[in-house]
């Protein structure tokens, strides 16, 4: 006998605007998965439909940092900050004005004008800039002193965009291009170990029953210590300490790893996935602190060291569970969350082979291009039309706040 009502046959909701617009993960998780596949698109194989006034590696930098992965974190930050305060930052038009200024930043760095990339210049910063104060706003406002480097964060990452831009507009040296686009990349590094650290072992022992994980809160402590100052370094050119903080950060990152008892969430996709991406984060902090020794002669390995294994793992792990929460779903990796996971995961490990063979580069970068498309663009096929309605719990199909501190 059923006491209960099957799941298929609950009505569906209608598409609305306003549930829509109601968490910032909503349009800013869709736009910067969407970015993920046509920017990758656009650089790997059709790179002559990129007029911006800068070379192509140069757009595909800034627009693989600051126009998606900086995006997504924005998304997910605007959403956890309900959770920690029980206020909303950003819902409605202010959210919808939000994403108009990514809308804008994006399209305007495809143009071949001067101007256009001093409009991408502004849309950009001010797009991290409102995200920042939206945050701060509420941060403060509830006295929540563990989250207030989130927002000074932002308007670091803001800010390294505006002076990367305006290096070319200036017309500098390869060499100042680099060092704005590093401290982008370290800033980002610096959010994502914040975040991991305090999501992970949550997560975690909520999902595994009998799984108690310490957060290891001192040890964090001193990884965001080690993080700002390897920033500092690198801001004021000292690449020995900038090397020596960020190995630090990555030690204590293979400690938590350990001491997070990976073998226990074996079974659990929507776990190990996260797992995988910290250990890629601490990989590529390696990396760059190998980079500023001088044992790694091009900065191309320890960026897509981070990028793809460390950023872009924790990326789909995060966006997924993410959405199934807060839409009100099971939490449950079904094939095609699994499948999003195996192709990021193919796409990382491809995209660094191809710095080990030469004569295998094009193919292995190609290959990899297309696991990484496929890998967004399922997360958007599967999500989309949730992420367009109430969530499934709500009420008469309105839209619902979830308000809860972890």
């Amino acid at each position: 006998m059923q006491i209960q009502e099957p799941a298929g046959a609950r009505k569906k909701s209608s598409p609305s605007w306003t549930a829509f617009l109601e968490l910032g993960f909503r349009p800013l998780y869709l736009a910067a998965c969407a970015w993920a596949v046509i920017a990758i698109g656009l650089w790997i194989f059709l790179p002559s439909l990129i007029s911006a006034p800068i070379a192509t590696v140069y757009w595909h930098a800034h627009e693989m940092l600051w126009g998606f992965v900086g995006t997504v974190a924005i998304g997910f930050l605007l959403t956890a900050t309900n959770n920690w305060t029980g206020i909303n930052p950003l819902h409605g038009r202010a959210l919808g004005g939000l994403l108009f200024l990514w809308i804008i930043a994006r399209v305007s760095l495809l143009l071949p004008y001067q101007a256009s990339l001093l409009i991408a210049l502004i849309a950009n910063l001010l797009f991290y800039t409102a995200a920042a104060l939206a945050v701060a706003r509420c941060v403060f406002h509830k006295r929540n002193p563990q989250n207030y480097g989130f927002a000074l964060l932002m308007l670091v990452m803001g800010a390294s965009s505006a002076a990367y831009l305006w290096q070319f507009h200036q017309g500098t040296d390869h060499s100042s291009v680099v060092q704005q686009y590093a401290t982008g990349m370290l800033c980002m590094a610096s959010i994502t170990t914040l975040l991991a650290r305090r999501v992970i072992p949550f997560f975690a022992s909520r999902a595994v029953e009998g799984l108690d994980i310490n957060r290891h809160t001192l040890t964090g402590q001193w990884q965001t210590a080690f993080s700002a100052l390897a920033i500092v370094c690198w801001i004021f050119k000292w690449p020995l300490g900038a090397g020596l903080f960020l190995s630090g950060a990555a030690a204590i990152a293979l400690w938590h790893l350990f001491a997070w008892r990976p073998w226990a969430v074996r079974k659990h996709p929507l776990l190990w996935i996260l797992y995988a991406g910290y250990a890629g984060l601490a990989i590529g902090l390696l990396s760059t602190a190998a980079y500023c020794f001088g044992w790694i002669a091009t900065f191309a390995i320890p960026i897509h060291a981070l990028a793809v294994m460390g950023f872009s793992t924790l990326i789909m792990g995060m966006i997924t569970r993410t959405s199934l929460g807060h839409l009100g779903l099971a939490l449950r990796a079904n094939r095609h969350i699994v499948y999003c996971y195996a192709m990021v995961l193919g796409a990382a490990v491809l995209r660094l082979a191809a710095f080990i063979d030469h004569r295998l580069t094009t193919p292995l970068i190609h290959t990899s291009a297309l696991l990484w498309m496929l890998a967004f663009a399922l997360y958007i096929y599967h999500f989309f039309p949730l992420l367009i309605r109430p969530r499934v719990d709500a009420p008469s199909g309105k839209p619902v706040v979830v308000k809860r501190t972890p």
